[in-house]
């Protein structure tokens, strides 16, 4: 199992916070973002992560280089960082779609035994973890999903909303491949450049089964405003508590 994690952009919305670092390098708990999706994937086993990286790419390898301990961790640069969505930096390791991988959106925490169940997870193709609550906002990365299968996802939907995705999607059998080749054909379209990832999956599921995991009831968190900043540090003060009882 390979993780790629998305980490190129800034986070211009969290202000003074990420003025002159990217958004994966803010420390919660005294550990970075990114090292502890890194810690994450150590303690579930997960051997080989690939970093895309962007804004203050240097600060990131620069971090990286510090770490001692697993997983592995190569740097993929996308250029496009600021002119293109989330989609250019698929795009760019696109190479290493194959096989059993994840794919982790660069400002999202979880707990090391929500990470177990994505990869306790054995549901062949692609996966999609998903939560629920009791409303969504325009910001929430909607879903529409029945009997775990994915039938639409974006953040403008309106209709028959029963779920979000927390940004982390599971790859197995040829679902890798599968990605790759519909994100090689929708870079190609009039909006490829402007347009998330996951509006491919959208697209995808469509055409064919794309699946859902549900974690409800398990600890993540997005990291995008300021008042987010302070639910992170809330759930990493209990994630650690936890990792020290248990050693």
């Amino acid at each position: 199992m390979k993780a790629i994690i998305l980490s190129a952009g800034q986070g211009s919305r969290l202000g003074a916070l990420t003025a002159d670092r990217p958004k994966c390098l803010i420390e919660f708990g005294g550990r970075t973002l990114l090292d502890r999706q890194l810690d994450a994937l150590a303690v579930n086993g997960v051997s080989e992560a690939v970093v895309v990286t962007g804004f203050r790419d240097d600060l990131i390898e620069s971090a990286l280089a510090r770490r001692s301990g697993g997983p592995s961790a190569a740097t993929i640069y996308n250029p496009f960082y600021k002119v293109a969505d989330n989609l250019g930096s698929l795009f760019m390791p696109r190479s290493e779609l194959s096989g059993d991988c994840l794919v982790w959106n660069g400002d999202t925490l979880v707990s090391d035994r929500l990470m177990g169940r994505v990869l306790a997870n054995r549901r062949s193709g692609i996966c999609v973890t998903i939560d629920r609550k009791d409303s969504y906002d325009s910001d929430d990365m909607k879903v529409v999903e029945e009997k775990g299968r994915l039938k639409a996802i974006g953040k403008r939907l309106s209709q028959g909303v029963n779920a979000e995705s927390i940004g982390l999607l599971a790859f197995r059998s040829d679902g890798a491949e599968r990605f790759r080749q519909a994100i090689e054909r929708d870079i190609r379209t009039p909006e490829g450049t402007t347009i998330w990832y996951l509006r491919v999956i959208h697209h995808m599921a469509a055409e064919q089964e794309i699946w859902t995991l549900d974690i409800n009831g398990e600890e993540w968190g997005e990291v995008d405003f300021p008042p987010d900043v302070v639910h992170a540090e809330e759930l990493v003060t209990r994630w650690d508590a936890l990792r020290a009882a248990a050693a």
